[in-house]
This record gives structure tokens, sequence and C-alpha cells, in this order.
């Protein structure tokens, strides 16, 4: 299960029976959730451009859900006595696909704030509590690709020469004051442009508190989901690409235009 995508680097973790639960019930789900992540690829220029935001490449994967009709559904669960309703609770999961055996909820946290997780977590507790969910499923960045990131960032700044900040303007990007306070302390103590852009980048926008493969880890590791069965998968650095000619495109249309 899921052996083609672990063989790219894809951790894929099983909780509370979620492996034996999808193998028995579920084989279209696996097939379909393979044949998605098998195919994605995320060019370096578009972890640049996203400014720690959504990625183009996770978009893409959206899509690619989408059209496999895991669409966004938004749960309500009321409670009534006597016919008087007293409560209702909705949970919006973006990535929803039910068959006949039941229902699976599906999130992507490519790069939130790290209690996102929790959100999800609880979202998945409460839905399979009621009945709602089988099985639920979260998708981030995976350790390997949470390690590299600042050893790709730097490769792309010396790929392309970057040397000062107005080489960052000139492909899109905008940074701050505080940002470039913080890259001339780097560099007065020594350390290359390319390093110090790197680091800056990384810390400010894939920093340890967004959601990555340790910090939904420890959370499922203190309970926090249980007892709703679930598959935790982390992309790793080899969805990651350098030379796809993207130049500054991906870079000029991200979602910020900060470094």
């Amino acid at each position: 299960m899921f052996e083609d995508i672990q063989k790219r680097g894809f951790q894929v973790e099983f909780h509370a029976h979620a492996r034996a639960i999808l193998g028995t019930d579920f084989p279209q789900a696996i097939a379909e959730l393979e044949a998605v992540l098998s195919t994605l690829s995320i060019p370096i220029e578009e972890i640049i451009g996203s400014g720690g935001g959504e990625a183009k490449g996770t978009q893409r994967l959206r899509r690619a859900l989408a059209q496999t009709h895991w669409q966004k559904v938004n749960f309500t669960i009321e409670k009534s006595i006597n016919g008087i309703r007293r409560e209702s609770i909705s949970h919006e999961v973006d990535h929803v696909r039910s068959f006949e055996n039941g229902t699976i909820a599906l999130e992507i946290e490519w790069n939130n704030k790290d209690p996102f997780f929790d959100r999800d977590l609880e979202n998945f507790k409460r839905l399979h509590a009621e009945g709602a969910i089988s099985v639920g499923i979260i998708v981030t960045r995976g350790e390997t690709l949470q390690n590299s990131l600042f050893d790709l960032v730097r490769r792309y700044a010396q790929e392309k020469a970057l040397t000062s900040v107005e080489d960052l303007r000139a492909i899109g990007l905008n940074p701050t004051r505080p940002q470039q306070a913080d890259l001339t302390r780097r560099m007065q103590n020594g350390t290359g442009f390319d390093e110090a852009w790197a680091r800056n980048f990384v810390q400010s926008k894939y920093g340890a508190a967004t959601t990555h493969w340790r910090k939904l880890e420890d959370r499922v590791h203190r309970g926090v989901g249980n007892p709703c069965p679930l598959l935790l998968i982390g992309l790793p650095v080899s969805v990651v690409t350098f030379g796809e000619n993207l130049d500054t495109a991906a870079i000029a249309e991200g979602d910020e235009a900060e470094i």
C-alpha cells in the first residue's frame, strides 16, 4: 500500500487501524491518491514565489483531487431535544470522497500556522465519532522537504546569481525593511548574500511554527484526533524540481511579493 510513492520518498504513517480500513474497504481511494501524488512536482520557482503561502504545485494537487471527486464538503451536525434544535456545528473539509463503504476526509496543510493541525485533527475526531467519516487524511511537508528548504533556496539563489536586494526585486520579490535589515546584519558577519537570503526566507516563511511533518507527528503521538483512524502523508524533497525554465514568471505571479 503506497509502495510506489514511498520509493519516491513520501512519508506514509497509519494510526488507529487506518491501514486495515483503507486496504479492506477503500482500495479505490488508495489507487486515486497514489495516482495523484505520484505525478506531483513543485518547481523551486513556485516555492519562492508562493511567499510561504500555498505553492502552485499544491494548488495543482487540489485540482487533481477535485477532478477525481475529492470535493469540498461542509458537514453540519445538528442535535435536538423533543424536535427543538439545541445545537448546530459545522465542519468544513477541503477534500471529501464518499464510497459504498463510507467516507474519507482529507486536508492539505502546505504552509499554515501549526495550530491548523489541531483544528483538522479535532474535526476528524468529531466527524468520526458522529459516523460521518471512516478515515481522516492529512498531507503536509515531509521531513526531507522541511530539512532541505534552506539548501534548495540557496541553490536557487546561486543558480540565478542573486547578490543583492535589487536582484530580488528584479524577479518580483519585495523585501520589507526589517527583512533588508536582517540581510544586512547577516552579511556584516561575513555571510554571503545567497546564504543570508536563504536563511531569512526559510525562517520567515517556512519556519518551525508552520505546518510540517514533525509538528503533525507530535500532535498525533500525543493523541490529538484519537480515536479517528488517520493516514499521514509527508511530501518529500524529491517533489521539488529545478530547471523547468519558469524563469521569474512563477515568482512574479506569487501570492506574496515579500521575500
